[in-house]
C-alpha cells in the first residue's frame, strides 16, 4: 500500500510540474494541489462510518481510494443525486461547490482514501450543521422540513453531542 501512494504522489507531483509549463485554464482534472501546510492528506473510514454531507465552495476535490470500498454521491444544481461505489485504486473528482458525501458500508472493512484540492483555501461547509447547529429558528425548520419543532429538536441534539 505504501508503494501504491508513493506511485500515486509521484504521478501527482510530476502533473503539477508539467502543469506549471502549460498556458491557459486549468483543466478540474489535471490542476488539483495538495495545502500548503501539509504533504497529503488520509482520511480513514472505519465500518459504518459517513462524511456527512459537505460543499467546498472554493474547490474541487479528487478523491482516491487506497484500501477498501466507498460509497460516494454528490448533488448537482439541479438536485440530481449522482453516486457510485469506489473501490481500492478509483479516482473520483467532486466539482467545486457541490453538496458531497463518503460512506463506508462495508460491515467487514475499513476503508483508506487520499484526497486533494485544486485550491490550498478550499472551506469546507457541513450542511448538517449549518442549518441545525446555528441559531435559525425551529419554527422556520419546521415549515422548511415540513416536519414539527420536536423532530427538528429532535434533530439538533443528535447533531449537538
Amino acid at each position: 500500500m505504501a508503494s501504491e501512494l508513493q506511485c500515486f504522489l509521484l504521478l501527482l507531483m510530476s502533473s503539477a510540474t508539467l502543469h506549471i509549463s502549460m498556458a491557459g485554464d486549468p483543466d478540474i482534472l489535471s490542476d488539483f494541489i495538495l495545502p500548503a501546510t501539509v504533504s497529503y492528506v488520509v482520511l480513514k473510514f472505519p465500518n459504518g462510518t459517513i462524511n456527512p454531507p459537505h460543499t467546498h465552495p472554493s474547490a474541487s476535490e479528487l478523491f482516491f481510494v487506497l484500501m477498501g470500498s466507498l460509497e460516494v454521491g454528490f448533488v448537482d444544481t439541479t438536485n440530481k443525486l449522482f453516486t457510485q461505489t469506489l473501490q481500492k485504486g478509483d479516482i473520483y473528482v467532486f466539482p467545486k461547490g457541490l453538496v458531497h458525501f463518503r460512506f463506508n458500508s462495508d460491515a467487514q472493512d475499513p476503508a483508506l482514501a487520499f484526497f486533494a484540492f485544486d485550491s490550498v483555501n478550499a472551506g469546507t461547509v457541513s450542511v448538517p450543521n449549518s442549518v441545525f447547529c446555528t441559531t435559525i429558528d425551529d419554527q422556520v425548520l419546521d415549515l422548511s422540513f415540513k416536519t414539527d419543532v420536536t423532530t427538528i429538536q429532535k434533530i439538533k441534539s443528535g447533531l449537538s453531542s
